[in-house]
């Protein structure tokens, strides 16, 4: 049997590709600021790799994580640079909420690749979990086309009786139409 593949081996849980994610946010901001002096394609660029990663990295169970984040990301670094620098997001003189507003705006276009390719890669490494599932208990049963089974538990067993027609009976209490 051969190991996992690249879309089952993501075992981070939600919290730790939180805190990663917002620690490489905030990276790529400070570096793509010292370099240019306002968030530009450095930051897009690993914006959207950063949701890929995100999504390869995260374990199964905390997809919805992945599922949210990345708005949430572009929101936060938005308004902290609204909040220490807006020219870093926003044109000279506009107000905090206008910074946000344009940080979203101006950075929209890598927020929808980033999001959507964190979505393909959650599905793909769904369908991929789900299949490798089915063929781990393939073996078992035949789970697609068995029918469910089931349980009839009752309180009293099923008494059964049979009685030959013309033979005596076992007992004085059972006295059939054909004995008498």
């Amino acid at each position: 049997m051969s190991g996992p593949t690249l879309w089952e081996e993501g075992r981070w849980p939600g919290s730790r590709v939180t805190r990663f994610s917002v620690f490489a946010c905030v990276l790529l901001a400070g570096l793509d600021l010292a370099v240019l002096g306002h968030l530009e394609r450095l930051f897009d660029s690993g914006f959207i790799l950063l949701c890929v990663a995100m999504a390869l990295v995260i374990r199964p169970s905390d997809f919805v994580v992945v599922g949210v984040l990345p708005p949430m990301l572009l929101l936060a670094v938005s308004t902290l640079l609204g909040i220490v620098d807006r020219r870093a997001v926003a044109p000279h003189g506009d107000g905090l909420i206008q910074a946000v507003i344009s940080g979203l705006a101006h950075h929209s276009g890598p927020l929808m690749a980033g999001y959507l390719l964190a979505l393909a890669v959650l599905g793909i490494r769904t369908r991929v979990i789900r299949r490798h599932r089915r063929q781990a208990g393939a073996g078992y049963s035949n789970l697609e086309v068995s029918p469910a089974p089931y349980r009839v538990i009752s309180g009293e067993p099923e008494v059964k009786s049979t009685t030959v027609v013309g033979s005596e009976p076992h007992s004085p209490e059972s006295i059939t139409a054909s004995s008498t």
